[in-house]
């Protein structure tokens, strides 16, 4: 289902995030196709289709439990919501979990953002837990069946945006005070793992590092013309938008799946929905 006349300049104002930036990184057709041509999906991620959509439905699903357990709904209440064998498990995980009781202020599904390049960077947080004056800690929930690698976890640019954009733009959350990249760090807790978090503190060093490293990003981005695809078609396998590109029907199992493709399942908090109580 290849296109004629794509559409070459991201709309303006655009607001780029750590999943759009990532899509570039990634594969900068499909970062046109989403963001600039606006396409819906035509192909399923991975198959089977129903067992990848439940999966990623119990993801939301766990995510808006710990966000309505933060804001001080009961346990008990919301233990009943957890209704399927890997709900109740990853519930149980965190409700034994026990590395948020020492800070000052919980700030769940907060979002954050700075101008970049003439447009906007935002992200959306499932929680920051602040002690003012002290330190800042991101922290954010994955449901991976597999656990990823820590090298590989922070070279994505979720753990560069989420860090870089609270020293930006976390003031508010430390008294008014900007936070220095050594008070920052950010945790990705596996509700699979719940014992084996990957942990990354911060450094002034990285915070330039990441920053300039976006600025060149965003830059690279409006300059781009062209949008070629990504030279790894492996990854094709588990993209939604491989029938525009000529790259395959069958979508990849999710047996499998390598670690590089883990992230197409990820949970987007902007797709979270309310969940009635």
């Amino acid at each position: 289902m290849p296109i004629a006349n794509h559409k070459s300049t991201i709309p303006t104002p655009f607001t780029f995030s750590q999943s759009s930036l990532q899509d570039y990184a990634d594969c900068p057709r499909r970062f046109q196709l989403r963001y600039v041509e606006e396409l819906a999906w035509p192909a399923v991620e991975t198959e089977p289709a129903l067992e990848n959509e439940r999966r990623q439905q119990e993801g939301l699903f766990f995510h808006r439990l710990v966000q309505q357990r933060l804001v001080g709904l009961p346990v008990e209440k919301l233990g009943r919501m957890a209704n399927s064998p890997n709900l109740s498990q990853w519930w149980q995980n965190f409700v034994d979990f026990r590395g948020l009781e020492n800070f000052g202020s919980l700030y769940p599904e907060t979002t954050l953002s700075a101008p970049l390049g003439g447009h906007r960077l935002m992200a959306k947080y499932d929680l920051i837990a602040a002690t003012p004056g002290e330190k800042a800690v991101i922290f954010d929930w994955k449901t991976y069946q597999k656990r990823p690698k820590d090298e590989w976890m922070a070279a994505r640019l979720q753990t560069r945006v989420y860090r870089a954009l609270l020293v930006r733009a976390g003031s508010h959350l430390n008294s008014g005070q900007s936070l220095r990249p050594e008070q920052v760090e950010m945790i990705y807790w596996y509700a699979n793992y719940p014992q084996e978090p990957s942990r990354f503190p911060y450094t002034a060093a990285q915070y330039k590092r990441d920053w300039d490293t976006l600025t060149r990003l965003v830059a690279e981005i409006l300059a781009q013309r062209d949008f070629p695809l990504t030279g790894d078609e492996k990854r094709c396998a588990y993209c939604p938008y491989r029938s525009y590109c000529n790259r395959g029907v069958e979508a990849g199992t999710m047996n499998g799946m390598a670690e590089t493709e883990l992230m197409t399942l990820d949970v987007n908090l902007e797709q979270i929905q309310e969940i009635e109580f």
